[in-house]
């Protein structure tokens, strides 16, 4: 039986293009679970990527009597937001991806973030301390020389197209 591979997509711009991430996770032998965040419902192709995952895209917790999600061996955010950093980092829970992000440290599940900020946000102190506080808690931030480097901001729709999906593979892989 293949792993299981949550992949938590938020409202940034690469967010369209996260089947590519998920033809690398297939292409590694994962099984893929896409959960958006509710703004992440407007930026990406929803029938496309349950095609390709054979797996409804969850949004919101399940309704009593549907089926569960198989458990998760291991979460990428991708992309990750600000906000969605900052509350995971803050142990807030009010969606379903950020309710499965709180738990994930304390299962032991290993997650990756790769972040999609402007550098205006991304050198925010309330900001530096939360992904310092994750990285912390055994969780991959990767933002900083050699992974994601923060953009100028208002230049994100110009950097879409070289977000490095595969550094969160190769991540997983390293550890």
């Amino acid at each position: 039986m293949s792993k299981v591979l949550y992949i938590i997509v938020c409202a940034a711009g690469p967010a369209a293009d996260v089947g590519k991430l998920v033809t690398l996770a297939q292409d590694d032998g994962w099984t893929v679970q896409i959960i958006a965040t509710p703004s992440a419902l407007n930026f990406i192709d929803l029938p496309a990527l349950e095609k390709q995952t054979d797996r409804p895209v969850r949004s919101e917790y399940r309704k009593p009597g549907e089926p569960r999600s198989p458990q998760a061996d291991a979460i990428i955010v991708a992309p990750a937001t600000y906000n969605t950093i900052n509350k995971f980092a803050q142990g807030i829970a009010d969606t379903y991806a950020l309710g499965l992000l709180a738990e994930a440290p304390g299962l032991g599940i290993p997650v990756v973030i790769l972040p999609f900020v402007n550098s205006a946000l991304a050198g925010r102190a309330p900001f530096r301390r939360n992904v310092d506080q994750l990285r912390a808690e055994g969780v991959h931030v990767l933002i900083g020389p050699g992974q994601f480097e923060p953009h100028a901001p208002n230049s994100g729709g110009d950097k879409a197209d070289t977000y490095p999906w595969h550094l969160t593979l190769l991540h997983l892989e390293l550890n």
